[in-house]
């Protein structure tokens, strides 16, 4: 296939998906200017912020997997409008109420977002499956839609900055929903189905296994980050119940003829490396960015470290991150063809690595701290383009949206996690003048930036055990065997 007809052909596959990213963008970092205001309009403390976010990310832990697999059951694109729709009707609600329990259940309900892009990947591989270079074709749309998330989050965060201190907050509000309103158009006409879906009947059995366990297991991390929660037992007895409780899910999963989850993918050699390295990764990407934001913000006069950084040049720290991952996300494609996917990936892990180890002697400047963003933003968004495209090619064809989907899934459960460890080593060892304020403590610091540093490099020396041919094309007839075990 020449260039330019590959070149064709992706714009074909893609389609209006990149202007969904787009709008994926717009939700994640617009509102985050914003959150002080948004706790004063609801008559909240800050810290009752984190509420929104736990939700947010409780609420995508369960959606992604029913979602997927009803994408690759009834069509991608049908899951596509359904959660673009529910997303719709959630954003629109915050414009309107000032109870904090409407709009918490109604930000929650906004994470419907979390499944566009595994859907959307699902979508572009099920599309491409008769195409010449179908991986490349993959990885290189992939690119394209992480770059159109991280651009969207980049203009999202600054418009949404701007807007804050000009109009009021319902208007302020009332912006983002219409966006997605317009997506969901933009989806409706301008996304074609993915062809051949698996039908099949729907494990609701599986879904409340896997829900419960869910809950009580993200529950219990958010119980234990409460104030005494560490020496509650019941905290950590909901956390060992939600561990519990994923027994009986396997052990119906196994037994299932069209499980919800295809338990056995996770001893694939190509594809249980792939989750695993999803759920080290969600360490850093979701765990780290508050702990790096409070860091730069911290006043190293009054608690002898931080760099004491306005609000403005905080944003400046995260739009060259975003950049920065915007860029690795193009580049992984081409350094892919060049190398292996599988290569790439690890170097991609590695990157994350030593950026965030870099931080240990290096986190007194600003200069310092922007520099090691931007080594680990370029890691991160290969990362972020490359996991659900390595999953959806080393995938059966009837699980491509479900393999994606648990990339996102295992991710979120790899934040939640790291959340939970970061919020409890921030509060440790505080003296002095941090006891007295609102600042965490600089071991808490190193904390953060070791484990995610540790975690990216143990996701690399994952990868290393991948076959080497891992994440590349395979004929049509093979896709339709199941994924090999060791």
């Amino acid at each position: 296939m020449t260039r330019t007809a590959a070149l064709g052909t992706l714009a074909a596959v893609v389609g209006f998906l990149a202007f969904v990213e787009f709008t994926s963008g717009v939700l994640q970092g617009y509102y985050t200017p914003m959150l002080t205001d948004i706790a004063r309009h609801l008559g909240i403390h800050d810290a009752d912020v984190n509420w929104l976010e736990g939700a947010q990310l409780m609420l995508s832990a369960l959606v992604v997997p029913a979602f997927a697999k009803l994408g690759d059951m009834i069509g991608h694109k049908r899951m596509l409008l359904i959660s673009t729709a529910l997303t719709a009707a959630a954003a629109l609600v915050l414009p309107f109420t000032d109870s904090f329990v409407v709009f918490l259940v109604a930000w929650a309900l906004m994470g419907f977002y979390v499944v566009w892009l595994p859907l959307e990947i699902a979508l572009i591989w099920s599309r491409s499956r008769r195409m010449e270079g179908r991986s490349l074709i993959t990885a290189r749309a992939a690119g394209l839609l992480v770059a159109a998330l991280e651009g969207g989050a980049i203009i999202g965060a600054l418009v949404g900055g701007a807007l804050i201190d000009a109009l009021p907050l319902t208007i302020v509000l009332l912006i983002p929903a219409l966006l997605v309103v317009v997506c969901f158009f933009v989806i409706l006409f301008g996304v074609k189905e993915s062809p051949e879906p698996t039908g099949g009947i729907f494990d609701t059995v599986g879904l409340v296994l896997i829900s419960l366990a869910l809950i009580c297991f993200t529950g219990g991390l958010g119980m234990l980050r409460l104030e005494g929660g560490l020496e509650n037992p019941w905290s950590w007895g909901v956390v060992v119940l939600g561990l519990a409780l994923i027994v009986p899910f396997v052990l119906w999963e196994l037994r299932h003829a069209d499980p919800l989850i295809d338990v056995r993918m996770f001893r694939s050699p190509a594809l249980g490396p792939v989750f695993l390295t999803a759920g080290l990764f969600g360490v850093s990407v979701l765990g780290a960015q508050a702990p790096l934001s409070t860091f730069a913000r911290t006043d190293p006069t009054v608690y002898g470290y931080g760099l004491g950084t306005t609000g403005f040049a905080t944003s400046l720290i995260i739009g060259i991150y975003l950049i920065a991952m915007i860029t690795g996300a193009l580049l992984f494609p081409g350094i892919a063809r060049r190398t292996a996917p599988r290569l790439t990936l690890m170097g991609a892990s590695v990157l994350v690595g030593v950026g965030f180890l870099l931080f240990l002697p290096f986190h007194d400047t600003y200069l310092q701290l922007v520099t090691n963003m931007v080594i680990v933003g370029l890691g991160s968004g290969a990362l972020v383009a490359a996991l659900p495209a390595a999953a959806a090619s080393a995938a059966p064809a009837t699980q491509t949206g479900v393999a994606t989907g648990l990339t996102n899934s295992v991710k979120t459960v790899g934040g939640a996690i790291a959340s939970c460890i970061f919020g409890i080593a921030l509060l440790q060892g505080v003296g002095g003048a941090v006891a007295e304020g609102t600042a965490g403590s600089l071991s808490g610091y190193f904390t953060v930036w070791i484990v995610c540093g540790v975690t990216a490099l143990a996701a690399a020396a994952l990868l290393v055990f991948v076959p080497k041919q891992a994440f590349t094309d395979r004929s049509a007839a093979s896709e339709d065997e199941v994924v090999a075990t060791p």
